[in-house]
């Protein structure tokens, strides 16, 4: 970003040198043809005009550049900031993460676009005022002093402005921004259960909601234009009744002698490019404000959430023993030990604290004796295989779904442990059947079997089960409970979260979650 600003300095310094030089070049050029007719010959202005040219062209050539080095600080700011957000949102605990999605996805898919306007246009625009404005504005002092008072009196009305015109812009881009939010969280929810409303016959019932909330955004936008469009107005009202005043005056004094006219076409053709890139500044703001609006919430969202693990231990080689505090359990290798209780009472939250995700309710979990808080996230993760209430589905062929945390090393054994391969024999196109987001194109019965497999498949030494068996038949369910008992069998560490009678029968450790340890 340093190296971005120095360069986009640098190169507002060359334009505004280029800019004052050809200006005066170019009055010097005219005034000598019109007074000097001797001196209108090719050979005589090939000189001057030549040096014209190449101000000119340094002056194109600066803008190029910074051009240039816009786009690439801007893409650089928005990719480094929208890793950040989504790093940030990809670390925090789960209930966390669902109730700030929205905010993340309006900053990250449209919001940081508005960067690249404040970058391309409004900074470089912001820098060229700076140098050029207060540098044009001297010279003419030099030819001029009057056209400079007229200057000076005028310029100071367009930043107050700015100013105020300013102060309302923000609330609407604060305002377009929340709009913005809402309207595409509503969209999302609306497009993630289409297929549920379709089947329900209720897909029409959220139209006239996404229409009011459209509307609102629509309003929104719009006061936003409004106002943009008034304060141009007024920045170029005002920029061009200060070149007309200027220009009034020398053409006064210049038709009574009172002013050279090589020191008339310069101020002349300077007083302009004092107030051009302050009319740039304004016309860029509005555009600008939404980019800046984006990144406040940005950096908000980064700095009010939750640090994300940072672990750095390593896991020992030896069968890995799961000890929690509270509620009391301590899940050891060769044995399934199965959670119970009433719903909402944290069994899922117990298995997310025990994998890192949530800070543990009470206590202390270790993990092999280690505390899960200074464990190397990736490592311990590496060795748990977990399957949540919604098993995780991406759009994709079957094969990838079942290989989407590794390639599972018997992969047929998988499916027939999960009851999987009776589901593969019915797909038309057996594991490159194409499935869409969430498993669509699956039962939820099918979709909890391909979890399962994963799962069960997996060499991890941990196995975490959250309701494994929802959906599924009884035939199912004891082959599928059968297979979780035998992993523990071999030497995996199993905890399954549960409360049907067939899932208890299968826990050598059977932990209630309300506080009565059931048995052993």
């Amino acid at each position: 970003m340093r190296r971005f600003l120095a360069a986009t300095t640098v190169c507002g310094v060359v334009i505004a040198a280029a800019t004052i030089g050809s200006s005066v070049a170019l009055a010097a050029i005219v005034a000598r043809v019109i007074t000097d007719p001797a001196s209108r010959s090719v050979g005589v202005l090939a000189g001057p005009i030549a040096i014209l040219v190449a101000l000119w062209g340094v002056r194109t050539l600066a803008q190029w550049l910074q051009g240039r080095l816009a786009q690439r600080g801007a893409s650089a700011v928005i990719a480094d900031l929208t890793d950040q957000v989504l790093k940030t949102a990809t670390s925090l605990p789960p209930r966390e993460l669902n109730r700030r999605r929205d905010d993340a996805a309006a900053v990250v898919t449209r919001g940081l676009d508005g960067l690249r306007v404040y970058f391309t246009t409004y900074l470089p625009s912001l820098f060229l005022a700076a140098i050029l404005t207060p540098a044009t504005a001297a010279v003419i002092a030099l030819f001029d002093w009057q056209s400079a008072v007229i200057v000076l009196i005028a310029l100071p009305l367009i930043p107050i402005f700015m100013v105020l015109i300013g102060l309302a812009t923000e609330e609407r881009s604060v305002a377009a921004l929340a709009a913005m939010t809402t309207l595409q969280a509503r969209l999302l929810d609306l497009v993630a259960g289409l297929p549920t409303l379709r089947a329900l016959g209720r897909a029409e019932g959220s139209v006239a909601r996404i229409a009011e909330l459209n509307a609102a955004h629509r309003r929104s936008a719009m006061a936003t234009m409004r106002i943009a469009f008034l304060s141009a107005l007024v920045l170029e009202l005002l920029a061009t009744l200060g070149v007309a005043l200027v220009a009034v005056s020398v053409g006064m004094r210049l038709v009574y002698g009172h002013i050279p006219l090589t020191a008339a076409l310069t101020a002349l053709l300077l007083a302009p490019e004092v107030f051009w890139p302050l009319r740039r500044v304004g016309a860029a703001f509005h555009s600008a404000q939404d980019g800046k609006t984006a990144v406040a919430a940005a950096f908000r969202f980064l700095d009010t959430a939750p640090p994300p693990p940072t672990g750095t231990s390593a896991l020992p080689d030896h069968a890995l023993t799961i000890e929690v505090d509270a509620p009391e359990m301590v899940a050891e290798p060769g044995r399934v030990t199965v959670l119970t209780g009433p719903n909402g009472i944290g069994k899922s939250t117990l298995l997310q604290a025990i994998l890192g995700l949530d800070p543990p309710r009470g206590g202390r979990i270790r993990i092999g004796g280690v505390d899960v808080a200074n464990l190397d996230p990736q490592r311990w993760w590496a060795e748990v295989a977990w399957l949540a209430q919604r098993p995780v589905l991406i759009p994709g062929t079957v094969r990838e779904n079942l290989d989407l945390f590794g390639a599972l090393p018997d992969l047929p054994g998988a499916c027939a442990a999960a009851c999987f391969d009776d589901v593969l024999a019915g797909l038309p196109e057996g594991l490159d059947t194409v499935i869409g987001r969430g498993g669509l194109g699956l039962s939820l019965g099918q979709r909890q079997r391909l979890g399962l497999a994963r799962v069960l498949g997996s060499p991890a030494r941990v196995l975490l089960f959250d309701e494994p068996t929802a959906h599924l038949d009884a035939p199912t369910e004891a082959r599928v409970l059968r297979a979780i008992a035998q992993r523990a069998a071999h030497g995996a560490t199993v905890i399954v979260v549960g409360h049907r009678d067939p899932v208890l029968a299968i826990g050598d450790v059977v932990v209630d979650m309300g506080g009565v340890h059931v048995g052993v």
